[in-house]
């Protein structure tokens, strides 16, 4: 599974000193973390900030970047994103979903949060939705739908 972590989860990791549960995710052989040079700036920029160095240390903020360097896959953005979002400065984030074909991304960023219209595979809405993710749970197993941000994808529950 493909997936992103948003600059404000990688904070709340460092503020927290929550590095095991960290390194925990990141050593899951099911996920594939994938950062690019923008977020690892934002990072960087981010955990610079006074009102963060307040709560973490220069050796906290290597740790973590170890750990990124150690376990995330690293790419380069090659598609850019078109995208009604809000804040302009985290399309880079859409950009490297649409790069890798990410499963997920990882946020806390009511701005990335998605809306989600789910369809039986005759074209019946079925749910619609707003968030990160979308429980499928109340139907049957089968194939289903997914329009999320305009884009179709075929699922199956299982």
């Amino acid at each position: 599974m493909k997936i992103i972590i948003d600059t404000n989860l990688w904070i709340s990791f460092l503020i927290g000193k929550r590095l095991a549960a960290l390194n925990a995710l990141l050593k899951n052989s099911n996920l594939t973390v994938f950062v690019c040079d923008e977020l690892l700036k934002e990072i960087e920029d981010i955990s610079s900030k006074q009102k963060i160095r307040k709560y973490v240390g220069e050796k906290d903020i290597t740790d973590t970047l170890k750990v990124i360097h150690k376990y995330c896959e690293r790419t380069t953005i090659h598609k850019i994103a078109v995208s009604p979002i809000r804040d302009a400065k985290d399309l880079y984030l859409l950009s490297l979903a649409d790069t890798i074909q990410a499963d997920y991304i990882l946020t806390g960023d009511k701005d990335l949060l998605t809306h989600i219209k789910v369809y039986s595979l005759q074209d019946k809405l079925l749910k619609e939705t707003f968030g990160k993710e979308v429980d499928l749970s109340e139907y049957t197993k089968g194939m289903y739908l997914l329009e999320v941000d305009g884009k179709m994808f075929k699922v199956v529950r299982e």
